[in-house]
């Protein structure tokens, strides 16, 4: 109780705080960066106007996702920028440095594939994730390896890079198979390189119909000189080509290289849809989705800016939506059955709508708008514009339009999936549930809690308890135990101990009894779980073991004093519900045992050192945070603990002689 209230009081000065705080924010852009308790960075945003947006997380009524957000906020800190330009930058910087928990957080470029055209003097084509500045040519990103490989598998038929990671001595298969110019044993100008890194960029960049015109009238020549296997290669290779392309959704009158976006939110989830619009033709696209708990148009751009962020292969032009809002009022205004058939293919023609795109102001335009801070439509793309020299547009009306709407259509289709996925997955954990309260011949089985054990030859013995309520884990529910009276490894005793301390809790505070308990083993555990419930404390519960193989997966199912195996297909859905139990209460034990560990480790050093007690020992491990700063700390940054010269050096030269 007494915690409790502490809690409250800390939470109410840090909330005066920050109203201090609030009546000094300036009317500059710039970031801000949200703290918990801790001093950890949980969120970083942007704003044109500080005091506006800063504010606006401390007044009115926000959605569950931004609640949670705000209620862990305990102090906040914010960076001046000259423009709202590098306010932008700056987010990307600290948001890839600090990698706070509540901001959108774009997975690094090793999440994309690149084709690329090393910068060597013999040059090969390979499938790259890392982004590197050495001069090489990249294409891409491409939403999946495979998509990627195939690509090469392609180009590696038609031009005959180098396919040799090391340079061998004689020519190998690919120079036989004219896939290759053997460059190890003969004499290649660069000029030749060029050419083909030239007809390779072009067809990388859409240009494939060129490239199938080119090998059609080489397969014709091919074929009147009488050379029928060459001409078989090359319509071999004309048919791979439209098998790669057949895919295309879209096709454009103009050859403009486009991404366009388009984004859906509910339930606190957001599904961003990228189109790869590449010489008028949609080549790709790529689907994400992920929780979001700020402004939702602000975390799509801070998407759209860490995903360009280390993007070589810029587009000419990128198409952004609307406001969700916005976007529904012209997605109906444009009609239903229209926006369904562009979500599954177009075909558009030369002598469409006119075009119509929102204006976007340039920097010093906008700078004088009146704003709330929060990222709006027209501001953003301004941002993006500027940063990346190329043309961003929100388009209103037209085939543009036509395009968002297609990748906003298709990102609501892909977060309907997903949450069907889960209602899916949710009926049948219920279910595997229902199902195991059948075959243990229990009437209802709701909440499941289970036990485990971890030490290693009996020193630090702990204990976890894990909850599952109708098949699903229940993490705020779950128990440590550290154990008390048990000296030595003995499973039995530690596991009538925590028993025991669970239970005449749960009847004290008349806690929610559990339908099944489950403990990790057989006969030993389960006696010893029965004894303590039905001789100490007059429980009926029933309990079952889990009986691990040589493999220490779950094997088998032994319930009840009679100790019957009850047998469970192993490709069911309540075999599968065990096992799940089984590993998360292992994994929970285990981790909490090593923290313990840790911790011995920790305090068993630093006692051994004359002059450190119990108080000094908590106040170091605060004030450094862990045994090897303490250990790479100076003499004078223990001066500030009141901690002399003499006794600071003690302590360094303690834990550098324990240094193996």
């Amino acid at each position: 109780m007494e915690s409790h209230l502490g809690h409250i009081q800390e939470q109410e000065k840090a909330l005066e705080q920050i109203r201090h705080k609030l009546a000094l924010l300036p009317d500059l852009p710039g970031c801000y960066l949200m703290k918990n308790d801790q001093g950890t960075i949980i969120y970083v945003g942007k704003a044109k106007v500080l005091k506006n947006r800063v504010r606006s997380y401390f007044t009115g009524s926000h959605n569950g996702k931004t609640q949670r957000l705000v209620a862990d906020i305990r102090d906040f800190e914010y960076i001046v920028t000259g423009s709202n330009k590098e306010a932008l930058l700056l987010e990307l910087n600290l948001i890839k440095k600090h990698q706070p928990r509540y901001n959108v957080l774009l997975k690094d470029d090793k999440t994309f594939p690149y084709l690329k055209i090393t910068n060597e003097r013999h040059p090969k084509l390979e499938v790259t994730r890392r982004v590197l500045k050495d001069k090489a040519k990249y294409f891409g990103p491409y939403p999946n390896s495979y998509a990627a490989h195939q690509t090469k598998k392609l180009l590696d038929r038609m031009y005959p890079l180098r396919k040799c990671g090391v340079m061998p001595k004689e020519v190998c298969l690919y120079y036989h198979m004219g896939q290759c110019l053997a460059p190890c044993v003969k004499e290649i100008g660069k000029e030749t390189y060029e050419g083909i890194s030239t007809e390779i960029a072009s067809f990388l960049s859409g240009g494939h119909e060129e490239i199938k015109k080119d090998l059609q009238k080489k397969m014709e020549e091919a074929a009147e000189d009488l050379y029928f296997e060459r001409a078989k290669e090359l319509r071999d290779q004309i048919i791979a080509i439209d098998a790669l392309m057949e895919k295309q959704k879209i096709t454009t009158a103009d050859t403009k290289d486009r991404d366009v976006f388009g984004f859906a939110i509910d339930k606190g989830w957001m599904s961003v849809q990228i189109l790869y619009i590449r010489q008028g033709k949609m080549i790709e696209r790529h689907s994400t989705s992920f929780p979001f708990y700020g402004d939702a148009y602000a975390d799509f751009i801070s998407f759209v800016t860490q995903y360009y962020s280390d993007n070589p292969a810029l587009p000419k032009e990128i198409l952004l939506p609307l406001l969700p809002e916005e976007e529904s009022k012209l997605q109906q205004a444009q009609g239903a059955d229209e926006a369904h058939e562009q979500a599954q293919s177009y075909k558009l023609e030369e002598n469409e709508q006119e075009e119509e795109t929102v204006p976007i102001p340039d920097e010093a335009a906008s700078a004088d708008q009146e704003t709330s801070g929060i990222d709006d439509p027209v501001s953003a793309a301004g941002l993006l514009q500027e940063w990346l020299d190329i043309k961003v547009l929100i388009p209103k009306r037209g085939l543009k339009r036509q395009m968002v709407s297609m990748a906003t259509e298709n990102a609501k289709v892909s977060l309907d999936e997903k949450f069907r996925l889960i209602e899916r997955t949710e009926e049948r954990t219920s279910k595997a549930a229902q199902r195991l309260g059948d075959a243990l011949g229990l009437s209802s089985l709701s909440r499941i809690e289970a036990f485990d054990n971890s030490n290693i030859q009996g020193a630090n013995p702990v204990s976890a308890m894990v909850v599952f309520i109708d098949g699903k884990a229940e993490k705020k529910e779950y128990r440590k135990y550290k154990i008390r009276s048990v000296k030595g490894p003995d499973d039995y005793e530690t596991m009538r101990e925590v028993i025991r301390r669970r239970y005449e809790r749960v009847l004290k505070e008349n806690l929610t009894q559990p339908d099944l308990i489950i403990v990790d083993g057989g006969r030993g555990q389960i006696s010893s779980a029965l004894d303590v419930l039905h001789n100490e404390l007059g429980l009926y519960i029933p309990v079952c073991g889990l009986v691990k193989d040589a493999k220490h997966k779950t094997s088998q199912l032994m319930i009840g004093d009679t100790f019957e195996v009850i047998q469970l297909p192993r490709d069911s859905q309540e075999f599968y519900l065990l096992q799940r139990i089984q590993e998360e209460v292992h994994r929970f034990a285990i981790t909490f045992h090593r923290e313990q560990r840790g911790k011995s480790m920790v305090v068993s050093r630093l006692d051994s050192i004359p002059g450190i007690g119990e108080k000094r020992r908590k106040l170091l491990l605060k004030h450094f945070g862990s045994l090897r700063k303490i250990k790479e700390a100076s003499v004078e940054d223990f001066r500030p603990l009141s901690i002399g010269d003499k006794l600071a050096q003690t302590i360094i030269d303690s834990l550098q002689d324990e240094e193996p």
